[in-house]
């Protein structure tokens, strides 16, 4: 694998001391390292990624119920998640043009009224149709968020705890997903599925809270923000693709491809599975996906301790054949063994979560200051979009090869991603400014 830096790559820390001296205070100097303003760029990331997350998830948790509701099929009902998906990787494209022109804060808040404003307006759909075009819209901003939040952190924090930092971000998908999980097991409990399905759209106005506190209290870090407020190139699409950076975006859109087509794959059937074909019941299932969210929950912490100590490579290749071979096990478990499904769902949690959390730093890492928006928004969400064949594909094979069959081709996307690590470079212990 190459360990060549590209030009602009500055290896040197000159907040060494300082962090050094953080990370020695305890488990959380990192979070201290990054000062207060930092810490409030910090929360208002965090939360904006988790109320992503939980509006998100509100389509998967209510599959069964939406697919009974409007009389879909398999391959219908995938097709959610792939237009989902696709939508969200123009929308994360523009807004890392958008956080590089207009700042990181402004951009932040525009992706999250946007997913907040469409994830509800699903809850008013009359048909099919217009369900999938709000869900579409919502993509726009679900695409954004992440890229915008986690570069504004990035530039905050220190080259050495840079992995754990944004690995702590990635952890608030879990705290989202959990959530999502909670008010699903409580509505489809007391609710008929006909109106339950709307009343979770509903709740997604929740981050529209966020806003006021972001647009209040969060700041782009001083360095960044004065260094792209001077450079003629910020914001450009071709400047991600000169020569000097064509190699880092083509292999970085092939390594989102590969983690994200294997998450969703998992993220968008595994509650239809546990209902379906292992005849779960809605708090069955809920109790299931508690195994499965407190594993990734914990992957994602550990993968960014994981990813500032063994590299950003070799922690994504790690994970990346832990994942594949967690997929394989969780779906050829034998019927009647509902417990082992149980104890694996945290390992499959774990696994595919822990490979998130160096993406932050890493793709940050990968690109300078004047474009560093559109090279993570680009890459990230194209990953994204072509990734997401592979949620619809696992749903036109489900009617043949059953779910729990058609999950294993979430595994191929890790092969993927594992294939991409030999053309990017490694960034640990970079500075950003």
């Amino acid at each position: 694998m190459s360990t060549t830096p590209p030009p602009h790559a500055v290896t040197t820390d000159p907040q060494g001391a300082a962090g050094e001296l953080a990370h020695q205070e305890g488990a959380f100097g990192w979070l201290r390292a990054l000062g207060p303003r930092g810490r409030r760029a910090f929360a208002g990331a965090f939360g904006g990624y988790a109320l992503d997350s939980y509006d998100y998830f509100t389509l998967p948790l209510s599959m069964v119920a939406l697919s009974a509701y409007f009389g879909l099929n398999s391959g219908q009902t995938g097709l959610f998640t792939t237009v989902t998906l696709v939508v969200s990787a123009v929308g994360g494209a523009v807004a890392g043009v958008v956080a590089d022109r207009i700042g990181r804060v402004k951009a932040l808040m525009i992706t999250v009224i946007t997913y907040a404003v469409f994830t509800v307006a699903c809850g008013f759909a009359p048909t099919y149709e217009w369900l999938l075009v709000f869900r579409a819209l919502q993509g726009l901003g679900f695409g954004g968020e992440w890229a915008v939040g986690a570069i504004l952190v990035a530039e905050y924090a220190t080259a050495k705890n840079r992995g754990r930092t944004l690995g702590a971000i990635q952890s608030s998908w879990a705290v989202g997903w959990a959530l999502a999980a909670v008010v699903y097991t409580l509505v489809f409990e007391f609710l008929d599925d006909d109106l339950a399905w709307r009343v979770m759209f509903w709740t997604g106005a929740l981050p529209a809270l966020l806003v006021i506190y972001v647009r209040r209290r969060v700041t782009d870090a001083p360095e960044a923000a004065e260094k792209r407020k001077h450079s003629s190139t910020k914001g450009s699409f071709t400047a991600i693709f000169r020569p000097d950076l064509l190699r880092v975006t083509l292999f970085a859109v092939l390594l989102s491809t590969g983690v994200q087509g294997g998450y969703y794959t998992l993220a968008t059937w595994v509650p239809t599975y546990l209902k379906d074909e292992r005849g779960l019941t809605v708090v069955g299932t809920g109790g299931y996906l508690t195994f499965l969210i407190s594993g990734a929950f914990l992957g994602y912490l550990t993968g960014g301790y994981l990813t500032d100590k063994l590299g950003r490579k070799r922690n994504i290749a790690l994970f990346a054949f832990l994942s594949a071979l967690s997929i394989l096990a969780y779906t050829n478990i034998p019927e009647g063994s509902n417990g082992l499904l149980l104890v694996l769902g945290f390992p499959l949690g774990f696994c595919m979560s822990a490979i998130f959390s160096g993406f932050g730093s890493f793709l940050s890492e990968l690109y300078p200051t004047e474009v560093r928006g559109t090279g993570q928004g680009f890459t990230y969400n194209t990953g994204r979009a072509v990734g997401a064949a592979f949620p619809t594909l696992v749903g036109f094979l489900a009617d043949s090869w059953g779910v729990g069959g058609a999950l294993v081709f979430g595994a191929i996307g890790y092969g993927l991603a594992v294939i991409a690590l030999f053309g990017l470079p490694e960034t640990r212990g970079r500075e950003l400014v």
